[in-house]
């Protein structure tokens, strides 16, 4: 990870739901942009971190110049972009509820929640409550994704009533 003073940093949170600490750097210790980083969060504190592989790096540009510089080129030469899927599970007893969302600068963040629930006469694998639920919220994010590009469709064209279809 290589930053410089203004950058922003946001560390994914330990559950879905949970708040997402984000800060401001304001001073680079390492060299050549590596850590450590003195960072101000959100909420004021200042605190010296390196950060993990749960680090997201947004660089100090908005969003807004970021997708202007990317509108107009062809999209072999947009930038890498990384969209992230975290994936919470809640077993309890026979039920199973699996939480996903999924988090952007593009679009910002979306989730979506599936369940399961194992019947009496069903051989007791966790694994399988586990992989229904999360399929099933994979699923509803898989349709709001589908649902939000459409929109964007009838923005850009003016068009009506929109439908994407999943494959």
């Amino acid at each position: 990870m290589r930053a410089q003073r203004g950058d922003h940093i946001v560390l994914a949170g330990g559950h879905v739901g949970q708040t997402v600490p984000d800060g401001e750097i304001i001073e680079v210790r390492g060299e050549d942009g590596a850590p450590p980083y003195l960072v101000r969060w959100s909420d004021g504190r200042e605190v010296l971190i390196f950060p993990g592989p749960d680090a997201e790096l947004r660089v100090a540009h908005s969003r807004e110049e970021a997708a202007a510089a990317g509108a107009d080129r062809p999209a072999e030469a947009r930038p890498v972009q990384e969209w992230q899927i975290r994936v919470s599970l809640f077993p309890s007893g026979d039920d199973t509820t699996a939480r996903v969302a999924l988090i952007s600068d593009a679009i910002g963040e979306l989730d979506a929640q599936g369940a399961s629930h194992r019947g009496a006469h069903d051989p007791a694998v966790a694994r399988i409550g586990d992989e229904v639920a999360l399929a099933r919220a994979l699923r509803h994010l898989a349709d709001q994704l589908l649902a939000r590009a459409g929109h964007d469709v009838e923005n850009v064209t003016g068009e009506a009533d929109v439908t994407i279809r999943p494959s």
